[in-house]
């Protein structure tokens, strides 16, 4: 009897299930072939999205079951919990819910932020989305509001999603690149959809690079409604603005930390409140009454556009503040479960067609991931508002109910639960007029697709500029398709053509020879972190070089003056352990130099005591350490003796020459007016304040050694 040969039968079996996507028509699962996946079935151009459209409604669901058991979508995050309490009562002029109207309601809350491309397993600093969900526990039941860190996205309708998420994930032939968006297939969706650009521009934006969870900002993304007690909508934006700031990291930087510590982002939050640093931000809204719905030179429905806060501008509503950890990351963390319909007696939807499709998919997923429809009991999603409803049994039912009924209307149980009351003591749909024919079209109000993303252009700083223009040559230069990177440059040309030009230059494509559009020279300078930055040294990370021979005293002054302006200094020596002072005394370093990396930390000082600085200019390490900082525009101090290695590290002599009476802080380098004099007052405060900048953006890095 012949041998089998195995591989052969495999072969043949997987050929008979392999699909090509080239040269075939798009077909529902049953083989209906359809007329159009971009949009959904609605009741008229700009009505809501109809529950019979059965083909929205399998393309998501199958979206939404195709990976377990981690979210296919924010599978990387981290979570805290907290409270969120609003400053005053003027909102409830606008809303019945209570928890953003009443100062004397403290409502607990659950974070959870995220990446969007990645799995469980990849980085916290890749270029992405992130994540900004919030779960609050209110006495009328649990509202979400589940928002990313950017205020739009890349597509208008939801039907769109399972295409843009195919296309940035892992390419499926095989599964490269983890938590990129730079291959083919993403900037390929990108080419033709022209609905994505202007969040293109937030992606290669700093904004894809935050600095920490706690310095970044939070959006709703979608207009929703805020429906007052006695039944009037305004239309509503919801933005988070942390205490600290918006901040962000560079791309050589966030490359780098990937390597040296993967869980940055996760870590500083947990550090951050474990040690009492309680990150806060302030909510706000913008609010649009229903009068002014079409008063605007875009779609109010449309989730890729925003409104300047120029026109209409963010109102203070409350402050959130998280200031627990959660005991353990899988029973919540990772079994929280957000959705976008979790609203509250108050809050309403719009008719947003990307919002209504999330309404039906968070829902959806939330049946595959966590087991069944009893997600509700797992104690991390558990309302603190009563719960009594006739829905029994099921996977994972935690409830013992008691009593023969289960259903409505009875009378064996006396009626209950019972349906009564009136709004806003229950949930009442906000009732509007829908009207119009069943479509598949979108509104022409939906197609500007390049106007707010060259108002983004504008709005940004020239170093903010740079790193957009420098992002979109890293990513374009990665896509192995010509045709691919010449069509992007193309779309490009419509937003702002010395952009195009920039782009193409880099990426061995023509560059455009003429502009596509006209820029319109509007700008919102509300969307630059570099316009007006929240100025703060506080819970900064310093660096803080020392060897055998350091100044014992100086150091520990420096470490004083540092943790009193709110920053944590932590001692790095070429060794764990004590290290022995120039004056006989030990001081114990924090970590070993070369644990750590110079990316991991906001700034990088070096201190007197000769001994020191000459071990450590012999430590290739701890040179690297200094010129790495100064090249990523981070303040970089020293005194006495210190400065020796600054200059070593090739900082440059114009940037380190002394005078006899000042502070020396050129672009950011802080030291001493004399090698041999010590440091003051004013040299500590000098320090804080240039730690207190973030960043150095108008240092002229390009003549550094790499």
């Amino acid at each position: 009897m012949p041998q089998r040969d195995f591989n052969d039968e495999k072969d043949q079996q997987l050929e008979s299930v392999r699909t090509d996507a080239e040269h075939t028509r798009l077909t529902t699962q049953q083989g209906v072939r359809v007329d159009h996946t971009d949009d959904s079935l609605t009741a008229g151009a700009r009505g809501p999205t109809l529950l019979e459209d059965f083909h929205a409604r399998e393309k998501i669901t199958h979206f939404d079951h195709e990976r377990i058991p981690e979210r296919v979508v924010h599978a990387r995050g981290a979570g805290a919990y907290g409270h969120f309490q609003p400053y005053d009562t003027w909102l409830a002029e606008y809303t019945a819910a209570e928890f953003l109207t009443d100062p004397q309601i403290r409502t607990p809350v659950f974070v959870r932020f995220s990446t969007v491309a990645g799995s469980r397993g990849s980085a916290d600093t890749v270029r992405d989305v992130r994540g900004f969900a919030t779960k609050f526990y209110t006495r009328q039941g649990n509202y979400d509001l589940v928002g990313n860190n950017m205020p739009v996205f890349f597509i208008q309708d939801g039907i769109k999603f399972p295409d843009f998420v195919h296309a940035v994930k892992p390419e499926p032939h095989n599964e490269i690149p983890q938590a990129q968006s730079a291959h083919d297939t993403l900037w390929d969706f990108v080419a033709q959809q022209p609905e994505t650009m202007h969040m293109i521009m937030w992606l290669m934006s700093d904004r894809a690079l935050p600095r920490s969870y706690r310095m970044m900002q939070g959006f709703g993304v979608h207009t929703f409604r805020l429906v007052s007690a006695d039944g009037r909508g305004t239309f509503v934006k919801f933005h988070w603005k942390p205490l600290l700031g918006t901040h962000s990291l560079v791309w050589d930087e966030t490359q780098k930390i990937a390597g040296k510590d993967p869980d940055f982002n996760r870590r500083d939050l947990w550090e951050a409140i474990e040690t009492g640093d309680f990150p806060e931000w302030e909510l706000g809204v913008q609010l649009v009454s229903e009068d002014d719905e079409h008063s605007f030179d875009f779609d109010l429905l449309d989730a890729t556009k925003i409104i300047p806060e120029e026109q209409v501008p963010v109102r203070p509503v409350g402050r959130l503040v998280l200031d627990r950890n959660p005991d353990n990351f899988f029973a919540e963390t990772e079994q929280v479960a957000f959705h976008t319909a979790n609203i509250v007696p108050g809050i309403d939807f719009s008719n947003d067609p990307l919002l209504q499709a999330r309404n039906f998919s968070y829902l959806d997923t939330q049946l595959l991931r966590l087991g069944g429809p009893n997600f509700a009991h797992i104690p991390v999603n558990r309302p603190v508002a009563p719960v009594h409803t006739n829905q029994r049994d099921g996977f994972a039912q935690h409830r013992i109910h008691r009593g023969r009924t289960s259903y409505f209307d009875n009378s064996l149980a006396g009626g209950c639960p019972a349906v009564s009351g009136q709004f806003p003591e229950v949930f009442t749909h906000y009732q509007e007029k829908v009207e119009g024919a069943k479509i598949r079209k979108r509104s022409d109000s939906f197609k500007d697709f390049y106007s707010q993303a060259t108002l983004f252009y504008n709005s940004m700083t020239q170093p903010e500029k740079d790193h957009i223009v420098a992002a979109f040559r890293f990513e374009l230069g990665k896509v192995e398709q010509t045709e691919i990177r010449a069509a992007v440059v193309d779309h490009l040309n419509h937003v702002d053509h010395g952009l195009a030009t920039q782009v193409a230059q880099g990426i061995g494509v023509p560059a455009p020879q003429q502009e596509a559009t006209p820029n319109h020279g509007r700008s919102s300078p509300a969307l630059s972190q570099l316009i007006s930055p929240v100025a703060s040294a506080k819970t900064r990370k310093v660096a803080v070089l020392i060897a055998d021979g350091v100044d014992g005293i100086g150091t520990r002054r420096l470490v004083s003056a540092l943790t009193q302006a709110g920053a944590i200094p932590e001692l790095l020596a070429p060794a764990d352990g004590m290290v022995r002072c120039a004056n006989d005394e030990d001081i114990k370093a924090d970590r070993a130099i070369n644990t750590m990396a110079s990316v991991l930390y906001d700034a990088v000082v070096v201190p007197c005591g000769p001994d020191s600085v000459s071990t450590l200019s012999k430590d290739g390490y701890a040179v690297h350490f200094v010129t790495e900082a100064f090249k990523h525009g981070k303040p970089v101090g020293a005194f006495g003796a210190g400065i020796k290695l600054l200059r070593i590290a090739n900082l440059g002599e114009t940037r380190l020459a002394s005078s006899e009476d000042d502070v020396v802080s050129d672009v950011g380098v802080v030291t001493t007016p004399k090698a041999e004099k010590s440091m003051d007052d004013q040299y500590f405060e000098t320090l804080v304040a240039q730690l207190a900048k973030h960043r150095i953006w108008d240092r002229d890095t390009a003549a550094i050694p790499a």
